[in-house]
């Protein structure tokens, strides 16, 4: 700021030099022409050489002194070019704390001699008053389909929020698949002064497919030509932005930039920093026509209202007929098209300083584009490479990306301060349910988590399953945490049909199961598999929660609630199928058991069959699940009874049973006031119980629990008496909310509580 001041007295030095030296010159030079108080005249044709009052010395003064007041002239006409030209550069309204920004490309729209040198940066003009209002909404549109182009604007949004002081207003283009994660996560997000509306993707194509298209982006790489007609006709502007765009400075600045554009300049644009529309690239490389090197429309300023009266839908179509005649396809999907469209328009463009879309694809003009961390703006993407791209700072630019990849997004609910927020029911009614608790109560953090509301971003990779036409297939359902990546593997190995997981992780730990993920050959060859996001919040490990996010993500009529410690047998999912058949699972309400077994071994041949699994047993290699531990949790299932079943057989349900079960999809959700480690599955087995539920146990099915460290939730149970003392009256509080909610058939509850 000091030298943007300093640089301001420069100016009003310049101009006082404009106004002052003249006068001072023509004084003097007045007050020369006297002598003994009589004019003397400076015209030669009256400075005579035979004058009596002429002398050599006063014709040497005179003619310097004509020399010096041309030079005068002329300094002033300089000083009066300069001061007009920095007057139409207008106000800079960049982040205070940086010096300068040094590029080839500064923006002007019109101004050739800027864009040639050395530019003022990043620094607010002294006394300047800002050019995006505090509280004003700045409007940024985004186009995303799928499941990876969901997780890539989710690190933007991240970046723009870290930066952001002003209220946003998201508009995503998104495909169904984009929009069902998205607004899961925006929901959950719960981040203030933050609105998300969403635009049907799929409604768009008929606008763009006749368009062939090579980009790997496909038609959806095309959507960005219809924003005028797609968004709301009130709004006026929008940044668009594609997903592979990392921001590190305050948005509001390029929304500043709107203020310059000029005449009919509509399209703000940072020129393209590769040599593709050069058309030098290889030989026969043929590009689109561009003016220049081109524009990259990774970053776009449109100004809307104007686009729309200059009839943009018909002026980029009848382009795009044009030069389809010729050209056959898109290369670049869009920015083609706006390219051939400006080279035929120039006056629609405001260049936009390169800064503001540092382009990382191999051989581009990048590093032109700053000299400083301070200079970056916006990071691109713009490779199928990402990460991988050739660049002399890609270090650099890959830790940065990193940081907001892995940025705790929990952090970035932060109000904003003096802005007024749109009401939000689901925020409003959390603050009154947690109003409602007693903070002094020692059960307060047990409460609370009930109410919490973690961020959740489902189907984190791909997921791509149609259900058996025959409506008898099963989900396994199951949630983890870090410390149980390892089962992953081994359960698809065992379990064919779809899975559907929740992941209770940081958002550190969700790119460390991306890249665990990625790297298995496993887990990449199943597209049946739902992997569920819920990011951590809180101290205690939401167990129910997440079983209920893995249960109502799931797209077949039953589902298998597992474990994640558990192995099920091989064949079980076929075996399945066939039972829910057998048993008309579809008109009757059953939970179909899974009797529950478990090693020791950290290595176990598995047994293949149950006759080797009973050897097993007499061996003392296998033991029913928990018998030594907790013994009434499985002690309902009758082992006994089991070993030599061979139809299945109805069993009564008892206190503390907890089974893993067959259901419908249907069947009631976990109840959420139980965490961490205690009477989770308890109470959900006694909800069914209350719900009429038959519990039938299946002859011919087992599942093995494999062995591991204890858990952090009950270490804290064993070890924390506060901890079962809340457990406890978490029961007892669950146990009188069955009675007021089932009646007098609730009762058994209490009585079979006492009697255990």
């Amino acid at each position: 700021m000091l030298g943007i001041c300093r640089g301001r007295r420069k100016f009003l030095a310049a101009s006082l030099t404009v106004l002052f030296v003249p006068a001072v010159t023509w004084i003097y030079l007045f007050a020369g022409s006297f002598e003994d108080g009589k004019p003397v005249s400076l015209s030669p044709l009256e400075s005579q050489p035979h004058s009596p009052r002429y002398t050599a010395s006063s014709q040497r003064e005179r003619e310097s002194l004509e020399v010096r007041m041309r030079e005068v002239e002329e300094e002033n006409r300089v000083l009066r070019k300069q001061l007009s030209l920095a007057q139409s550069r207008g106000p800079a309204h960049h982040r205070a704390n940086h010096s300068k920004t040094y590029s080839m490309e500064e923006g002007t729209g019109d101004s050739e001699s800027l864009r040639a040198g050395i530019v003022a940066g990043n620094s607010s003009e002294c006394g300047q008053q800002p050019a995006v209002e505090k509280c004003e909404t700045i409007h940024v549109a985004i186009v995303c389909a799928g499941y990876n182009a969901s997780r890539d604007v989710v690190t933007l949004v991240k970046s723009v929020l870290f930066h952001r002081r002003n209220p946003l207003h998201f508009h995503l283009i998104a495909d169904a698949i984009a929009k069902q994660i998205l607004a899961t996560l925006f929901q959950t997000w719960m981040v203030p002064a933050v609105r998300i509306d969403f635009y049907d993707a799929d409604e768009l194509k008929s606008e763009v497919s006749w368009i062939p298209n090579k980009h790997y982006s496909g038609i959806y790489g095309l959507m960005k030509l219809v924003l005028t007609k797609t968004l709301p006709s009130n709004l006026e502007r929008v940044i668009v932005l594609d997903t592979d765009i990392t921001f590190a400075t305050d948005i509001a600045e390029l929304w500043a930039v709107f203020h310059k554009f000029k005449g009919q300049q509509v399209l703000g644009l940072v020129e393209n920093q590769s040599d593709w529309y050069l058309g030098n690239l290889w030989k026969n490389h043929r590009p689109w026509p561009a003016l220049g090197r081109g524009y990259n429309t990774g970053v776009i300023l449109l100004l809307l209202d104007k686009l729309r009266k200059m009839k943009w839908e018909q002026m980029w179509r009848l382009t795009a007929e044009r030069e389809l005649m010729s050209m056959l396809s898109t290369s670049l999907a869009d920015q083609d098209i706006f390219n051939a469209v400006i080279k035929q328009n120039p006056f629609l463009v405001y260049q936009l300083p390169c800064f503001w879309n540092v382009q990382l694809s191999d051989h581009t003009r990048s590093e032109q584009c700053y000299r400083d961390v301070s200079d970056l703006k916006v990071i691109h993407w713009n490779s199928p490479k990402k990460l991988r791209v050739k660049n002399k700072h890609v270090e650099f630019f890959r830790n940065l990306y990193l940081t907001f990849l892995e940025y705790d997004g929990n952090l970035l609910r932060r109000e904003l301060f003096g802005c007024p927020s749109e009401a939000d029911v689901n925020s409003e009614n959390l603050q009154k349910q947690l109003s409602e608790l007693d903070e002094d109560d020692l059960c307060y953090e047990f409460r609370r988590e009930r109410f919490t509301v973690h961020r959740t971003h489902l189907y984190f990779l791909h997921y791509e399953y149609e259900p058996a036409s025959d409506n008898t297939d099963v989900t396994l359902v199951a949630q983890l945490s870090m410390d149980r990546l390892q089962m992953l593997e081994a359960i698809c190995k065992h379990w064919e049909g779809p899975i559907s997981l929740a992941l209770y992780l940081s958002d550190a730990e969700a790119q460390q199961f991306l890249r665990y993920a990625q790297g298995s050959e496993v887990l990449m060859s199943r597209h049946n598999v739902g992997y569920h996001i819920v990011y951590k919040e809180g101290q205690f490990y939401p167990v129910n929660l997440l079983r209920n996010v893995a249960m109502k993500h799931i797209s077949t009529p039953y589902m298998f609630l597992s474990d994640i410690d558990f192995l099920p047998m091989y064949g079980l999912y076929e075996y399945l199928r066939k039972s829910v058949i057998q048993l008309d699972l579809a008109n009757t309400k059953k939970a179909l058991i899974v009797p529950a077994f478990e090693t020791l071994r950290y290595r176990l041949s598995f047994p293949k069959s149950k006759a080797e699994l009973l050897s097993m047993l007499d061996m003392g290699t296998l033991f029913t699940f928990r018998y030594h531990v907790w013994t009434k949790g499985h002690a309902p299932t009758n082992f006994a009874k089991w070993r030599t079943a061979t139809t299945p057989y109805r069993v009564e349900w008892e206190a503390d049973f907890e089974p893993y079960v067959v259901v419908r999809k249907d069947c009631p959700e976990y109840d959420r006031r139980f965490v961490g480690f205690g009477w989770n599955k308890v109470a959900h087995i006694m909800e069914l119980d209350a719900q009429e539920y038959e519990f039938t146990v299946l002859p011919n099915a087992y599942m093995i629990h494999m062995p591991h460290a204890p858990s952090f939730d009950i270490t804290k149970f064993r070890s924390n008496k506060q901890y079962r003392i809340c457990l406890k009256t978490l029961k007892e509080e669950f146990q009188q909310d069955m009675s007021r909610h089932y009646g007098f058939a609730a009762l058994k509850y209490l009585t079979a509580e006492n009697n255990s």
